[in-house]
């Protein structure tokens, strides 16, 4: 029986490219997948994996290619990548690059943009829990799921544990990013409870963006003392946040460096850290 068409490739290549100019970050976060059609045809019918590419290959280019053109838009991104692959490989006689793209706009703060601060697009779902009683006491809590936001750079984790377990390096300087699940408890009525809502996360990205971290332990005690601070009406505020893991890609094998230019995106597994601040 013929072989009508064949074609294999790479999916959810998942990379996160950052490009500086000076203190300016840009950062790209882009899933990939890389489609490949030419002489493969004997892979499938006669066991004959001779001219066939490596999937594994196939990502490892796309890193190769991100790391060398960190700076190109989406679109030039995908045509330079489809070219490399046409270049390094006489077999291939076509290739299909997809994209897709997680959009994070940048954070500014007093009509300034910040420099390697940002938020996802399309962020966060604010919440409401609201309980009475007959006796007549009762609670108001506000909140947002899923907020989430990151920084490029003002980060790290130093001088923890370290044992016969731990493979984790130290560094002061990493990526930052958490999804947060965010809550504050009311003990004061408002006129305006949406601006209220919005200064408690306008203060907690501040905190976040324009201050060095420690560690996002360090971050969330910190953002919760200046929301308290910022808004007298609230008595205590409780932050989840799920640290997302950007892992530098290690290029050494392809004889090039990775200046936290080239990231993984991971999110499974993911630190969980958790607290609540009050006025005690």
């Amino acid at each position: 029986m013929p072989l009508i068409k064949n074609r294999y490739g790479k999916g959810r290549v998942r990379v996160m490219r950052i490009h500086r100019d000076g203190d300016r970050h840009e950062v790209s976060q882009l899933s990939i997948k890389a489609m490949l059609e030419g002489d493969f045809a004997r892979a499938y019918t006669d066991g004959d994996n001779s001219t066939s590419v490596s999937t594994d290959t196939i990502k490892n280019v796309v890193n190769v290619v991100a790391r060398q053109n960190t700076g190109l838009s989406v679109e030039e991104f995908c045509q330079v990548l489809a070219k490399k692959y046409l270049d390094t490989y006489p077999q291939v006689t076509s290739v299909a690059v997809t994209s897709h793209e997680t959009r994070w706009s940048r954070l500014s703060f007093g009509g300034k943009p910040h420099p390697h601060s940002f938020v996802l697009d399309n962020n966060g779902k604010p919440t409401v829990e609201a309980t009475a009683t007959r006796a007549g006491s009762s609670t108001l809590i506000s909140g947002i799921d899923g907020f989430t936001f990151m920084k490029s750079t003002q980060s790290g984790w130093e001088n923890y544990v370290s044992d016969r377990y731990t493979t984790i390096p130290p560094t002061a300087d990493r990526m930052c990013a958490t999804s947060m699940v965010a809550s504050w408890k009311w003990s004061a009525e408002l006129q305006n409870y949406p601006a209220t809502n919005a200064k408690i996360l306008d203060t907690l990205l501040e905190v976040f963006a324009t201050t060095y971290s420690k560690s996002v332990q360090d971050s969330l005690y910190r953002m919760g003392e200046a929301a308290l601070a910022a808004v007298p009406e609230i008595s205590e505020i409780s932050m989840a946040c799920p640290n997302m893991h950007f892992i530098p890609m290690n290029l050494s094998a392809f004889g090039m460096d990775n200046d936290n230019d080239v990231f993984l995106p991971t999110d499974e597994p993911h630190g969980q850290i958790e607290c609540t601040v009050g006025r005690g």
